[in-house]
């Protein structure tokens, strides 16, 4: 932005000189500029307005010139009276120091612009302010070690004689100083850019002394491979020849295979001749067994007969009338006192077996006798229930029973005397306590001591004792599961 003044070369020269002491009154200087006239000692004529030359037109001035000059003006408004200030300038002069320069700088650089007045006071205080400095450019001399930035600011406000001179010259030293910082800036890149290039090229030495390395290792492992793959290759050949030697092998396998397939069919179509003809056999020996059979029961039945009508003829011949009593009711009778009957050879009616379903086929035998170890019965299969619940459970089922099978059923309960209060017993059951000093076991055991040989036993109880007791007295011991699932079935 141009700062002119058009009138300050054609100053009349008392107001320069009045101008060159700036610490004096700076209205006397205004005076001077505005009078119009020469001093009346010097004798010269006075020179008419009309008679002025043009005013040259102001010079471009440097940014950084512009700026200092606004600076310097900023720095210098709250020191002037208010009736000094320009007054478009009296807002900005209130503002704050830094806003000052930044947001009036318009203002103030059109005021000393267009009024020569508020410079030339403005003059007089930077001037003041700027010492020896602001003597010197006055006198139109700019010291080598001052700022040409300083030194155009102050020329433009002062305007001494050859003041443009010395803001060219400033323009140019600043002009010579921003080449200077541009060709030093330039200098710094490419030395940064020679520094970079060199470490650049000390990484690339480095990455080519690596990829050296790499290249020598996969060029080692390159060889290994091909010594691999050689090593590879003879044995896929090896390998082929002995798949060829195998494919011959499993040909003739096969062959052998085939031929003995075929011998296998035929030795096969043998057998089966043979099967047919076994089968033959075997259905002509089952007709002749079937014959035999026939014939044995036949025989069979005819001894059965014979033995019946012997049997009723030595009934009739010993005059044997029915019996009241069995020998249960005798040991019943008896308890501890009387000793049961010396036991028969155990080899001649014990049976080793222990399958619940046997007890049907037991009890199917002609007067058999079935002998229940009772709690332990119950408590097996309906311990939830109190003992008298459960006594008369067992002994509800074993009346069915023996209402089925027409079997003598005596079912053993330990105790040490007889229960009152018992309902009474069905039809065919028998129910004993064992007195006091005596088990529930020991009493069956006399039971089945009591029978004689060749009476079928039938005791049911999962105690091992009883059971291998009872075997070696010829009867046959049963669990209490298959009772259980007999009674179940009832």
């Amino acid at each position: 932005m141009p700062l002119t003044e058009p009138y300050d070369d054609h100053l009349p020269q008392e107001d320069l000189v009045a101008l060159d002491g700036a610490a004096g009154n700076p209205d006397d200087n205004v005076v001077g500029e505005t009078s119009g006239a020469s001093d009346p000692a010097s004798g010269d004529r006075p020179v008419a307005e009309s008679e002025s030359t043009l005013p040259e037109p102001e010079p471009t001035l440097p940014e950084p010139v512009r700026q200092r000059i606004v600076t310097l003006t900023a720095a210098v408004l709250p020191t002037l009276p208010a009736d000094e200030v320009p007054v478009p300038l009296r807002r900005v002069a209130k503002f704050a120091p830094n806003r000052r320069a930044r947001l009036g700088a318009p203002a103030i650089a059109a005021q000393l612009t267009a009024d020569p007045l508020f410079r030339q006071r403005v003059t007089a205080r930077v001037l003041t302010d700027a010492g020896d400095l602001g003597a010197a450019v006055v006198e139109g001399t700019a010291p080598a070690a001052a700022d040409p930035v300083e030194v155009a600011a102050l020329a433009y406000l002062a305007r001494p004689r050859g003041w443009r001179e010395l803001i060219d010259a400033s323009g140019a030293a600043v002009r010579a100083e921003a080449d200077s910082a541009v060709v030093a800036e330039l200098v710094r890149e490419a030395e940064q850019r020679a520094t970079r290039a060199e470490h650049d090229r000390a990484v690339a030495r480095v990455e080519a002394e690596k990829l050296r390395d790499e290249l020598a290792r996969v060029r080692e492992e390159l060889g290994q491979l091909r010594e691999e793959s050689r090593q590879v290759a003879r044995t896929l050949r090896e390998t082929q020849a002995r798949e060829r030697k195998a494919t011959e092998l499993l040909a003739t396998e096969r062959g052998r295979a085939a031929r003995a397939s075929a011998d296998v069919d035929a030795e096969l179509r043998r057998a089966r001749a043979r099967l047919a003809e076994a089968e033959s056999a075997a259905g002509v020996a089952r007709a002749s067994a079937k014959e035999a059979r026939s014939v044995d029961d036949a025989r069979l039945w005819l001894l059965l007969e014979t033995i019946g009508q012997a049997a009723v003829g030595l009934r009739r011949e010993l005059a044997l009338d029915p019996v009241d009593k069995l020998p249960a009711d005798f040991v019943a009778d008896a308890f501890a006192e009387q000793p049961g009957t010396a036991p028969a050879s155990p080899a001649a009616r014990a049976r080793d077996t222990d399958d619940p379903a046997r007890l049907d086929q037991l009890l199917a035998l002609p007067r058999a006798h079935l002998v229940v170890d009772g709690y332990n019965v119950t408590k097996r299969g309906f311990g939830e229930m109190s003992l008298e619940q459960q006594r008369k459970r067992l002994i509800t089922g074993l009346g069915g029973i023996a209402a089925q099978t027409g079997d003598e059923v005596t079912v053993v309960f330990d105790g040490a005397e007889r229960m009152h209060g018992l309902p009474p017993a069905p039809r065919g059951v028998r129910v004993l306590f064992s007195r006091k000093g005596e088990t529930a076991d020991e009493l069956i055991r006399r039971l089945v001591r009591a029978e004689p040989s060749g009476r079928p036993v039938v005791v049911v109880s999962s105690d091992r004792e009883v059971a291998d007791g009872v075997r070696r007295h010829g009867a046959y011991p049963l669990g209490a599961d298959s009772l259980l699932r007999r009674l179940a079935r009832s």
